[in-house]
């Protein structure tokens, strides 16, 4: 299937221009060549080599919290726009699954509700008829990377462009729609991996609420962390790979949707897609 282009670009190097420096890295800069300095100095390397241990400290910490912005654009919630104002976006990772997907799609559809995906690209590449069930039922399908890696965040610029880019292609191929937005895998990640997000026009994703899915399976549990002060433009965040079971044996996904669905219709707010919901990335 050909590649859909549009307004998110091809995704050639260059092709946004200069990525702009975050302003956590433009001082980290900045400590490390105040800290050269001061190493020339008589017994100045002790407080050099304490100042780049608390930046690189700072650094890392940053990139495993996965809400920070400190590395780079990172959307926590949905765009204050009038088309957002009683919107929510419901998130799906790690799929997609075939014992668990097919089920999740009928519930969303009985519910009137759609959903963006983030599907890593090896499992959409094992299950292509699934991947093309959910873009067909209106809901969006994100890039998740190609393996959903332990170590993604600690891989270098060239091992994270080919995780990202060869599941932007996967996706692309397989749906025939480019993805405009990335999840980290566990929403961890590290300074190179905004300059290949900027490269490629992908926005970061994360969530303003998650219900820790895979691994607890009382669904009371997870629905009541989601809709704990539930509002307009949150981001929520669920999974369809790697879902934990109730004592009944049955992904709690699919037990903690219809409650959270009520509870949006109940403050009346509608769902739509990352899609639907953020502009094109600026380069």
């Amino acid at each position: 299937m050909a590649r859909a282009e549009g307004a998110q670009g091809n995704g050639r190097a260059g092709a946004r221009g200069r990525w702009p420096w975050p302003p956590l890295l433009r001082a980290s800069l900045g400590v490390h060549a105040g800290a050269a300095a001061l190493a020339l100095w008589p017994g100045g390397w002790p407080w050099a080599l304490g100042a780049v241990a608390a930046n690189h400290a700072l650094i890392t910490a940053t990139g495993l919290w996965p809400r920070s912005r400190g590395l780079g654009p990172n959307w926590t919630r949905l765009p204050d726009a009038p088309a957002t104002a009683q919107a929510v976006a419901l998130t799906i990772d790690d799929g997609p699954d075939p014992a668990v997907t097919p089920a999740l799609l009928d519930l969303l559809a009985a519910h009137g509700a759609r959903a963006t995906f983030f599907c890593i690209g090896a499992r959409a590449a094992a299950e292509p008829a699934l991947l093309r069930r959910i873009l067909a039922a209106g809901h969006a399908v994100e890039n998740h990377s190609m393996h959903h890696r332990h170590h993604f965040s600690l891989l270098g610029p060239a091992g994270l462009r080919r995780e990202l880019q060869q599941a932007q292609h996967l996706l692309e191929d397989l749906g025939g729609v480019r993805p405009i937005a990335f999840r980290a895998p566990a929403g961890l990640r590290n300074p190179f991996l905004d300059p290949v997000l900027h490269e490629l026009g992908l926005h970061l994703v994360s969530w303003t609420r998650r219900g820790f899915d895979t691994r607890e399976g009382r669904a009371d549990t997870v629905a009541r962390r989601l809709q704990r002060g539930l509002a307009a433009r949150d981001i929520l965040l669920l999974h369809d790979g790697h879902a934990a079971r109730t004592d009944a044996g049955r992904p709690v996904l699919l037990e903690v949707l219809p409650p959270l669905l009520a509870r949006c219709g109940a403050l009346g707010l509608r769902t739509v897609t990352l899609r639907e919901a953020l502009p094109p990335r600026g380069g």
